[in-house]
């Protein structure tokens, strides 16, 4: 009897189950899938068509126009002034004093001055000039989508600060526009371009370290004390948002290492995170608020499609020493940046670091020719010990020459769709998310990750 009885029971207590399950909170239609959650593909629209490995036409000299020039823009104004085949034409902001800053940082360097925009609506107008090919976006947060949307729909490239966008529905609103208009939109994820970085990615695509199956990236970066004065609307967004609000950082180097869209693809991620301590004690000290959404310390781990593992960490609130991690494991050795560089190989030296020496000739051995040519420049012009200056440089590099960017609107996407996936995970008790495949089915098409050059 007792037999029989579970049986007739479980019926009702899977349809109790399904019943009692809470909807999921996301930007675009969500639906829970065989223990997953899945969120809904938009159709490619008539007149799309992929953007893997887009070209555009050639640009003898790069018309750019900057949008939001605040600490991060006028660094890149000042960058700027270094770079072959680029004119800066256009200045935007809602403080007139910082045109007048970076008109003198042009000037200067024996430049013309630039068109000056200010306003909330200023970028729409500095979107619609003719002689101009390029926006370059430093604003806050919330605004990276709309402008480099209308950027694109004007006819523009678009080069977007970190995050590239701040939901899964932006995500796919710089996919879905690039496609239409033909026009490129890049996140300017300067940590792809630090020189460690570059020279481990090179090892790993020379098979040094094997086949690479564990990789893991974050960016801790004590914050807490700086927000009364320096990006101020960043605690507003972490009171209201749950998840790992700056994603791009750590992910960006190793999703290149993997070769994400170019072979393999984010499959799912699971996301924890600790209580606010020391973000709530902000939100109270910057903001006289009692709440913060936002974890001290969260993790997301992603499965790729051939199953292999990502890790990666969001912390902004502990009094710990920065950190972006970027370790690489592979089945014949291992690389590490943080807390200390470090490079083990099973051929040299098995489960020990190399000595020093030893790496500093692999650092430079495997250092691509482009970084060679550059790197003495880079350093001397700065930004970030010269990752941003090179990043600036590869930019204009691949426009004024017609290549495919490094970075594609599919890299935008994925990197920084972690966080609306993992605030969605957090709030269903780290249950699966599906990550969105933003190529539509075709990130197995390209054949693994490399910088384009001219012929």
């Amino acid at each position: 009897m007792k037999k029989y009885f579970f049986f007739a029971v479980l019926p009702l207590l899977c349809l109790a189950s399904c019943k009692s399950q809470k909807s999921v909170s996301a930007s675009v239609p969500a639906r829970v899938e065989d223990g997953i959650i899945v969120l809904e593909t938009p159709a490619r629209e008539p007149g799309q068509e992929s953007a893997l490995g887009m070209a555009c036409d050639p640009i003898d000299t790069v018309r750019v126009g900057f949008v939001g020039i605040g600490g991060r823009g006028t660094a890149a104004v000042q960058r700027f002034t270094f770079l072959d085949n680029v004119e800066v034409v256009a200045l935007c902001d809602l403080d007139s004093s910082r045109v007048d800053i970076c008109n003198s940082i042009l000037t200067s360097a024996g430049l013309p001055a630039a068109q000056g925009f200010v306003g909330e609506e200023a970028y729409r107008q500095l979107c619609e000039m003719e002689d101009l090919d390029l926006v370059y976006i430093a604003t806050d947060w919330l605004d990276h989508v709309p402008v480099a949307v209308y950027a694109m729909n004007h006819g523009k490239h678009a080069a977007i600060e970190v995050p590239g966008a701040m939901s899964i529905d932006e995500c796919w609103q710089i996919v879905n526009t690039s496609e239409k208009t033909r026009r490129h939109c890049m996140m300017l994820e300067n940590c792809c371009y630090d020189f460690f970085e570059m020279a481990a990615l090179n090892m790993a695509q020379q098979g040094l370290f094997g086949e690479v199956y564990h990789v893991e990236g974050a960016y801790i970066h004590y914050l807490a004390e700086d927000w009364g004065f320096s990006e101020t609307w960043r605690i507003d967004y972490n009171m209201t948002h749950r998840g790992d609000n700056y994603p791009t950082h750590g992910l960006g180097p190793i999703a290149q290492v993997l070769d994400i869209h170019r072979g393999d693809r984010f499959d799912y991620l699971v996301a924890m995170d600790t209580p606010s301590y020391n973000g709530k004690k902000a939100a109270k000290r910057y903001r006289d608020s009692e709440e913060c959404l936002d974890g001290d310390h969260t993790i997301s781990l992603i499965r790729t499609g051939k199953g292999k593992l990502v890790e990666v960490q969001h912390n902004v609130y502990a009094p710990r020493p920065y950190t972006r991690m970027y370790q690489l494991t592979g089945t014949e050795g291992f690389a590490n940046k943080y807390p200390s560089a470090g490079i083990a190989v099973k051929s040299i030296n098995g489960h020990d670091y190399v000595p020093q020496p030893v790496m500093d000739s692999l650092l430079n051995a495997y250092k691509f020719d482009f970084v060679k040519e550059i790197e003495e420049k880079a350093k001397t012009v700065g930004g970030h010990g010269g990752m941003d200056f090179i990043m600036d440089y590869r930019l204009i590099y691949c426009l004024h020459n017609g290549l495919p960017l490094d970075q594609d609107v599919y890299d935008a996407a994925e990197w920084s769709a972690v966080q609306e996936l993992s605030r969605i995970s957090l709030e269903n008790g780290s249950m699966p998310v599906r990550f969105p495949d933003f190529t539509r089915g075709d990130w197995n098409v390209v054949d693994g990750f490399h910088f384009a050059f001219k012929q």
